[in-house]
């Protein structure tokens, strides 16, 4: 059975000021640079810290690595470190936007070796609604010992991308596709050059830890607020599928590009935010908010095995978006739905065009 990432208001209110918990508020809005900042310091969950998607969990924008490029390990740990993370930390975290900022520091968190990290189911405005406690009090923060461990397993780089974009679509690729030639049509010195297809293998993640079972509750919370659910695994799979069949899937299967863009982004009939419109030939599109319910929730069970039902699991998958952060939430739920060879292409989209020997292609 998976850990389940996802965790409910109740589940943290029951747990909100156990010692070993560190809540991170991650809302952000893209282009309102201080939107979540200040939305933090008018209300926010009690002993919860700030993280900004840009200033703290991004690298600054150059020609490449996309519009939120990864942070180098180290400068993360700083970061992670200053919220009062340490090793033995169990984060949550939660922002206003569907998951998707929580998800990028849930991802960030894992890539960096550290799995006792969730998400809160909903998020703040539903904590608010809710009558949760909140506060526009700012605690101190004793630096956390956090050490970053990266698992490499977890990303996808340029050339994997390349590599399995010209398997899916080599007419994209023209007749020096990838696996033939060996490099790009076009890529000239200074051009990264894609491995053979054959080279990609897929990566066994590591084990994940499970949560442990929590005994304390918050007094008197199951009289004022009902049953406090606690987050259980989740372990679906299709039928008559088995834990094994992901190591009998062929070797040289080439890893499926998932793209979460909107449909109309991924198609190409409007761009607002990056130069070019399309997808990375070969990909499909999987937007991200199909793993949310109509009222913000996150699926789980059968509806989540519904939304991925056109997804094989005898592929390694490498999922991406715009610049890799709406991509964390498909990542996040495709483990949590069992799916266990699964990669971001933290530069995403925007990384992608900023090469211009790499196709696009447009359409479904």
């Amino acid at each position: 059975m998976k850990s389940n990432p996802i965790v409910s208001m109740k589940w943290l209110l029951a747990r909100m000021y156990e010692s070993d918990l560190v809540i991170v508020d991650c809302r952000f809005a893209l282009g309102k640079s201080d939107s979540g900042r200040n939305a933090y310091e008018a209300a926010h969950i009690p002993g919860a810290v700030y993280l900004d998607l840009e200033r703290d969990l991004s690298a600054p924008v150059t020609k490449h690595g996309g519009r939120h490029p990864l942070l180098e390990p180290e400068l993360l740990e700083v970061a992670l470190r200053r919220a009062g993370i340490g090793p033995d930390s169990r984060v949550v975290a939660y922002d206003d936007q569907g998951g998707a900022m929580a998800s990028r520091l849930w991802w960030l968190l894992r890539w960096l070796g550290h799995d006792a990290v969730f998400v809160m189911d909903e998020g703040f405005s539903a904590w608010q609604a809710a009558g949760f406690p909140v506060t526009d009090e700012t605690r101190v923060v004793v630096p956390g010992r956090f050490e970053a461990r990266v698992q490499p397993q977890l990303l996808a780089g340029l050339d994997e991308v390349r590599a399995a974009s010209a398997a899916a679509a080599p007419e994209a690729w023209g007749s020096a596709a990838v696996g033939e030639a060996g490099s790009a049509p076009g890529a000239g010195a200074g051009a990264a050059t894609p491995p053979a297809v054959d080279a990609i293998k897929p990566a066994n993640l590591p084990p994940l830890d499970r949560m442990s079972a929590e005994a304390s509750l918050v007094e008197g919370l199951e009289a004022a607020f009902g049953a406090v659910d606690e987050p259980v695994g989740s372990s679906v799979r299709a039928a008559g599928d088995s834990p094994a069949a992901d190591s009998e899937r062929p070797a040289e299967a080439a890893p499926l590009l998932l793209d979460s863009r909107e449909p109309r982004r991924y198609a190409g009939l409007e761009e607002p935010i990056d130069q070019k419109a399309g997808h990375i030939p070969g990909a499909v599109n999987q937007f991200w908010k199909g793993v949310l319910e109509d009222q913000g929730r996150w699926k789980t069970g059968d509806a989540l095995a519904a939304a991925f039902s056109n997804i094989p699991r005898d592929r390694e998958l490498i999922v991406y978006c715009g610049s890799g952060v709406t991509a964390c939430p498909n990542v996040l739920a495709l483990q949590a739905a069992g799916y266990s060879n699964v990669k971001l292409y933290a530069g995403s989209w925007s990384d992608w065009i900023s090469y211009s020997d790499n196709p696009v292609a447009a359409g479904d």
